[in-house]
């Protein structure tokens, strides 16, 4: 069994991130960049699966920008066989969008056949968790989304989901799109030799035109700002005084 994994490349998660003067959007010039953590695990639980001997390859895909081969190297070092990059912007600024990018894996889905695609659940740049739906929907596949446990059987896998009430657990068919959440696994550390051996391993480069997807944003964003700063807290004398307070607050 193949496993297909898609990993974003975004900015690094210990960044303070700024927005452009012009509030056109995020600042992306000179700041260090990385592997979206919800991918990372992805790729770790996908290196788990072979390592168990329920997989034989494991694919990781990457589409964006040409920079994104950095990210595709660490998905190698990690452990994973080989990697595809799908050149679909040329801006480091332009975000493809999910539809786009569901439609671009599906059509890798139908050349490499893999039996399970694990994805993060969402990327933390921009927060959008509709990828592996969408992709579920186009291939017509099964899906368990915000997995924090999976155990794969045959042809079903049995996925723990994390939702607002606590934890859901559901049996789906093979194959099948798993979003992954946090708790799912602890993604392991690239070694140095693991990392000069991923320089040597095969990467694939396409265009979205090769897949016959128009990446053409659907969206506009027409602004984007900082977060209104934290106000001065107040300092009261009483008990008395403090409850005040909050009910003058509260009646706001």
């Amino acid at each position: 069994m193949k496993v297909l994994v898609p990993v974003k490349r975004v900015i690094d998660y210990n960044v303070k991130v700024r927005v452009k003067a012009d509030g056109s959007g995020v600042d992306l010039a000179n700041v260090k960049m990385s592997m979206n953590p919800f991918d990372e695990i992805a790729v770790e639980e996908a290196i788990r699966l072979k390592e168990a001997g329920k997989a034989e390859e494991v694919i990781a895909v990457s589409i964006g920008v040409k920079q994104a081969q950095e990210t595709l190297r660490t998905a190698l070092a990690m452990g994973a066989d080989r990697a595809i990059l799908v050149v679909a912007a040329d801006d480091v600024h332009t975000d493809i969008e999910p539809l786009a990018v569901a439609k671009i894996l599906k059509a890798i889905v139908d050349e490499e056949q893999p039996g399970i695609v694990l994805c993060g659940k969402q990327a933390i740049d921009n927060d959008m968790n509709a990828t592996g739906q969408m992709l579920s929907a186009l291939l017509g596949w099964s899906q368990g989304t915000f997995a924090s446990s999976l155990d794969i059987d045959g042809d079903h896998a049995t996925v723990t989901r994390e939702v607002d009430g606590g934890l859901q657990t559901i049996k789906v068919s093979m194959p099948t799109i798993i979003s992954v959440d946090l708790r799912l696994n602890e993604p392991r550390y690239a070694s140095l030799p693991n990392i000069m051996k991923a320089k040597k391993k095969p990467l694939d480069e396409k265009t979205a035109a090769d897949y016959g997807v128009d990446v053409t944003p659907r969206l506009q964003i027409t602004g984007t700002s900082e977060p209104d700063s934290r106000a001065a807290g107040i300092i009261v004398g009483s008990v008395d005084e403090l409850v005040a307070k909050l009910k003058e607050v509260g009646a706001v």
